[in-house]
Order: C-alpha cells, then sequence, then structure tokens
C-alpha cells in the first residue's frame, strides 16, 4: 500500500488559483483514530477563509500555519483502519465526520484529500439513506444549525462572548432565517419545521421554489424587499449571513426575542438589543460524532434533506471555490473523490 495520496494543498495564501493538486503523505493514525478512504467532501466557508489567510478575523486571531497545509474538515467515506482502542469502529464501515474543527483552524483537519484520520469520538456511521456527496454535504453546516437551535453539546468557553449560548424553545415560535438557500439556511428552515415553528426563509427569488419544498411558511425576496421592513413580532432570527448588517433584524423581532447571527463579528447593535428586550447569541460549531449519529437518523428518515448546489471531482477545488465566490449557493458545494 503505497505511503502517498492525492491532496488538494496550499504553499501560499490566496485566491482559487493557490489550491494545488498533488501528492502528499498519507495520514498516520493515532491512538483513538480511524483512517477513512474519503468518497466525497463538503466545503464550507471555513474552507474559503483559511485559504484566504483569515483576513476577516483580527490579527490576534488569525491561526499561525504552517505550509503546506490541506483545506476542508467534512468528509464522507469508508475506514480503512483503525488505531488501538478504538472500538466503535470496524473497517469497512461507512462513516461521516467534521474532523477537528476548531481545533483544526489552521489546517489541522485535512479534508480535502483521499484518505484522512479522524478522532473515533468525531466520527459517525453515514446514514444509510443517502449516498457520500449529499453525506459530505452535512456535517458542519447541520451541526451549525443544531447547535444553535437544539442543543449545544459541549461544555467549553464561548470564543464568540461571555456567556453559553443557549438554544430557545421553537414549538409554536414564528422563527426568521436569513440566507435560508445556503448551507447552514436550508439546515435551519428543516429543524425549525420539524420542532413545530412557523418559519419565514429569507433568500433572493429564484430560491423560492427550493424553500417552499422544504416547507417554508413564507418567504421573503430580498432583492425586493428588505426583510426588516416587513416581517414583525417574530420570536427568533437566526442569521445565517451575520456580519455588521445583522443588527437591522433586530426591528423585526418582539420583546423576549433572539438573535442569532451564526457570523457575529462586525455586530455592534448591543446596546438596542438591550433596550428592545433582545438575546443577541451565538457560537463556535465543534465536532460531534454523538450528535452527527443522532441528525443521521433524521437525514435517514427523510426528515432532513441535503441539498446539493454543484459537485467537482477533488482535482477541481479550485473551481469549487470559484462557484462559492460567485454566492447564491443552493445547499451545499462537494467534491467527489472516488
Amino acid at each position: 500500500m503505497s505511503d502517498t495520496m492525492k491532496a488538494v494543498r496550499l504553499h501560499a495564501f490566496g485566491g482559487p488559483e493557490v489550491l494545488v493538486y498533488e501528492d502528499a503523505p498519507k495520514p498516520e493514525l493515532e491512538a483513538g483514530e480511524v483512517l477513512v478512504r474519503v468518497h466525497a467532501v463538503g466545503l464550507n466557508p471555513p474552507d474559503w477563509y483559511l485559504r484566504d489567510g483569515y483576513k476577516m478575523l483580527p490579527p490576534e486571531w488569525q491561526p499561525q500555519v504552517s505550509f503546506p497545509i490541506i483545506l476542508g474538515t467534512d468528509i464522507s467515506g469508508v475506514v480503512v483502519a483503525v488505531a488501538e482502542g478504538v472500538e466503535s469502529f470496524s473497517v469497512g464501515d461507512k462513516v461521516y465526520s467534521m474532523v477537528r474543527f476548531p481545533v483544526g483552524l489552521a489546517g489541522g483537519s485535512r479534508a480535502y484529500a483521499e484518505y484522512v484520520s479522524a478522532p473515533a469520538s468525531e466520527v459517525a456511521l453515514k446514514p444509510t439513506g443517502i449516498d457520500h456527496l449529499h453525506a459530505a454535504g452535512a456535517p458542519m453546516s447541520l451541526l451549525t444549525a443544531w447547535q444553535f437551535l437544539i442543543e449545544l453539546g459541549h461544555n467549553e468557553p464561548n470564543p464568540l462572548q461571555p456567556n453559553q449560548h443557549e438554544p430557545v424553545p421553537l414549538q409554536g415560535k414564528t422563527v426568521l432565517v436569513n440566507g435560508a438557500a445556503g448551507g447552514v439556511g436550508h439546515f435551519a428552515v428543516q429543524i425549525a419545521k420539524w420542532k413545530g415553528a412557523r418559519v419565514i426563509a429569507v433568500a433572493s427569488g429564484e430560491h423560492e421554489a427550493f424553500l417552499r419544498d422544504l416547507r417554508a411558511d413564507e418567504f421573503i425576496d430580498y432583492t425586493k424587499t428588505p426583510p426588516e421592513d416587513v416581517a414583525h413580532d417574530v420570536d427568533l432570527v437566526v442569521d445565517a449571513l451575520g456580519g455588521p448588517s445583522t443588527g437591522r433584524f433586530l426591528r423585526t423581532l418582539k420583546r423576549g426575542g433572539a438573535l442569532f447571527p451564526v457570523f457575529p463579528l462586525g455586530f455592534s447593535g448591543g446596546e438596542e438589543a438591550e433596550k428592545l428586550g433582545v438575546t443577541v447569541s451565538a457560537t463556535q460549531v465543534r465536532s460531534n460524532g454523538a450528535q452527527l449519529a443522532e441528525v443521521g437518523r433524521l437525514l435517514n428518515d427523510g426528515a432532513i434533506c441535503v441539498a446539493i448546489d454543484s459537485e467537482f471531482p477533488l482535482a477541481d477545488a479550485r473551481k469549487a471555490h470559484e462557484r462559492a465566490a460567485r454566492g447564491h449557493i443552493h445547499g451545499k458545494i462537494v467534491l467527489n473523490v472516488e
């Protein structure tokens, strides 16, 4: 068996052109890990943030990187080896995972490759009802929506705020999801509906039929109408885009409501939120194999589905990143490694 594999690596920060498909050393297993032959990889915003050098983070938050690095966190594939002490998985198991996040922020997750080593605690059996491409599209985006809306799943300090993030009850509530057609957004819509909420989906008009299919109760085309002008008395806003503009949603919320920006950096409406009696809270998604097993049951029985925007061979990761840069993503972009 060869000790090299094909992978997509970075030797410098930059645009999609810095992604190089080349030979790389195959990972070596450490205690508690499994080695996965990767069949598919899901793309996520941290992939392009890292490729770019995390320019959007304050300098003190930018991770130190040693080149070359392999991007990516989300995989689906087959276990080909297990390290000592691993009893939960066997060779031949089909699995999926978000690998080493956020500890692998600086390239330690290494998912854009033919083989990935992953801590067994971060791995779950792939839902049998979906293929590797759809399974690879789920982990980070679905765990983000799950940890924001259902269960945090850990006790680590929150780097984004002094207090831990707490989900809020969804049954019978009105939930507005901004960026509803994207990776996190389309899962947030489905989870809120599954939990009995009334859902208002905000996206561009081209995504309306897709979001109606996901059972959104109302749709707002933000290219025609600012959502903050028409949505009122909302219990929870999940802003899957976040950033400096997230404060505009404060006026859509009722007193006692909550605003969850998935990307909270740049939010400056703390005083206004306090006056309006609105809780603003965020968290950083963390790898969790047990939660992937839990959401896997929902993926398996069709209660939640993964939408695929586009698929590219691993060798064309550059084109996949170019697609991401064009925006208006409909679900998830995936790499086919088979």
